[in-house]
């Protein structure tokens, strides 16, 4: 992915104010350093005060023209309203918003309680919409901006043993589709980031029974992925005009055969999961 693309960015939104959600850490604080660089302004919100304030002191070290945080829960609306309404009063509007935060819940459907799913699409899915309801107006009162909403591989291979979550980014990925078709006369375009699991700080917070939050761990441990290109190639697909930016290139295979052979992807993902089963249960053995 060229980089320079990032500098487009800079070009087609040259008053460069950006909000971001998971702002703290992982992706989030990741693309924050990427157009703190190139001298953006940024409202960083999350609800890890600590590393926020952590976040906005390296963030100046690295160029941000100016960093503002807020403590908060994308889940609290009136909070998600304030924080972006603030923002974009003090800058004279809004350009590029990155919804990143999200939780995560794993576990097989009858372990996991209601209770998980109500926090998980409170969070995932109405934290979304909340965060896409404060930033859409101020980009109509600017003539144009660019969202890009977070949502996950998962929400297109929905694995066994984590249908909340599948189920919460499976959403994600529709309201992005949604929005962007309603705004395409606007000037405003959504996209969604559909990436497959890297190293970030998911399972911190997630709930999950023990050998979920086990198998879900290992994956991430044993991935290469680091946030920072991830960031990079979120970032320059969107501004490429990309709406789905899936990635790695792997899972592009998967969202391919997925899209073309539903029947048959279904197929495979049964017998992957019937081969991984039987793998452990030969470990065990041993």
């Amino acid at each position: 992915m060229n980089i320079e693309a990032l500098e487009g960015l800079g070009i087609r939104f040259p008053y460069k104010r950006a909000v971001i959600t998971g702002g703290a850490s992982g992706l989030g604080y990741a693309a924050a350093a990427l157009l703190a660089k190139r001298g953006w302004k940024l409202a960083l919100l999350d609800r890890d005060g600590p590393r926020l304030r952590e976040s906005a002191q390296r963030l100046a070290a690295l160029g941000a023209a100016d960093t503002s945080i807020h403590e908060l829960d994308t889940s609290d609306e009136v909070a998600v309203q304030a924080a972006v309404d603030q923002f974009a009063s003090r800058y004279g509007g809004l350009d590029l918003a990155l919804n990143a935060a999200g939780v995560a819940v794993a576990g097989r459907f009858l372990e996991t309680p209601s209770e998980d799913w109500e926090w998980i699409l409170r969070i995932n899915v109405l934290g979304v919409a909340n965060c896409c309801r404060a930033e859409l107006p101020h980009m109509l009162d600017s003539g144009g901006g660019l969202i890009i909403n977070v949502a996950s591989a998962a929400g297109f291979v929905s694995p066994a043993d984590m249908s909340a979550y599948s189920a919460s980014k499976a959403a994600v990925i529709s309201l992005s589709e949604a929005l962007d078709q309603e705004h395409s006369r606007d000037n405003i375009r959504v996209a969604v980031a559909i990436p497959g699991f890297f190293r970030t700080r998911l399972f911190e917070h997630a709930r999950a029974t023990a050998s979920a939050m086990g198998t879900g761990k290992k994956i991430m441990d044993s991935s290469n992925l680091e946030a920072e290109p991830v960031a990079i190639e979120i970032l320059c697909g969107a501004a490429a005009g990309k709406v789905h930016i899936v990635l790695p290139g792997e899972y592009r295979t998967l969202w391919r055969f997925k899209r073309l052979a539903p029947a048959r992807f279904q197929r495979f993902m049964i017998r992957f999961r019937e081969k991984k089963e039987a793998q452990a249960l030969a470990r065990k053995g041993d």
